[in-house]
């Protein structure tokens, strides 16, 4: 056992641990949605006693936390602090890092600088295959695998398409009955990518614009999702929708 991981001798665990513990223990809060555990610390206190890597995904967990708050700006500083500081040595939180950088912008509505983190996420992954992160997000990239991604690698995006069906279906097992919650899991990823836009208001001719699609399609995927749903306005979409 290295010694960092030995039981001090109270008998209880390392800070190490301790932090590694705190680490998963908020990940899966974060991630699945759900409520924290009481009594973790503070992640800032866990972060300089985790292994470089773990410290750049932990990056990426406080910073989507933020945006599920709807702390943009906050999260993106996080997530630039954190490129800033590292390379593509740890090529997946490198990604992760990326992708919630395309969600704060797309919540900005700065779309042209989102375009550039998920290009560089991809450029990153593609070359060893890790697009399962892409999968993993795609409910949370504002359309933007259909904008970017659909159009230069169809193969690809196919191929991410069937992560994002197979994952939202264990992801909504595990988190609907803990929470409470609805999210939807009977839309197509093209028509819950176009509920994501208008339930943050977009237009139809924006989103048409952005997923490149015609208008008339951006009004199909919405009639089909209200009847779906059973929802009558764009503003309750939101409770179907992932933040």
């Amino acid at each position: 056992m290295a010694p960092s991981a030995r039981k001090p001798s109270g008998g209880g665990l390392s800070p190490e641990l301790g932090a590694a513990a705190a680490f998963i223990a908020q990940t899966a809060s974060v991630l699945l949605h759900l409520p924290e555990p009481e009594g973790l610390p503070p992640a800032t206190d866990a972060l300089p006693l985790l292994p470089p890597g773990l410290r750049l995904f932990a990056c990426y967990v406080s910073a989507h936390r933020l945006y599920l708050d709807g702390a943009y700006e906050t999260s993106l500083g996080i997530v630039l602090g954190a490129l800033a500081m590292t390379d593509v040595t740890y090529p997946i939180p490198v990604v992760y890092l990326h992708l919630v950088a395309v969600m704060d912008l797309m919540g900005l509505r700065r779309t042209a600088e989102a375009q550039e983190h998920l290009l560089a996420a991809w450029d990153v992954a593609r070359p060893d295959g890790l697009i399962e992160p892409f999968g993993e997000h795609h409910g949370l990239l504002g359309g933007m695998l259909e904008a970017v991604i659909k159009p230069g690698w169809l193969d690809d995006f196919k191929r991410i398409i069937d992560i994002t069906y197979r994952f939202s279906a264990g992801w909504r097992r595990v988190h609907n009955p803990a929470t409470g919650d609805d999210v939807a899991d009977n839309l197509t990823t093209t028509e819950f990518a176009t509920c994501m836009l208008a339930a943050r208001g977009w237009t139809n001719q924006e989103i048409a614009e952005h997923m490149g699609f015609s208008v008339n399609r951006v009004k199909e995927c919405l009639s089909n999702a209200f009847r779906k749903l059973g929802a009558t306005s764009r503003k309750e979409l939101g409770r179907f929708m992932l933040s």
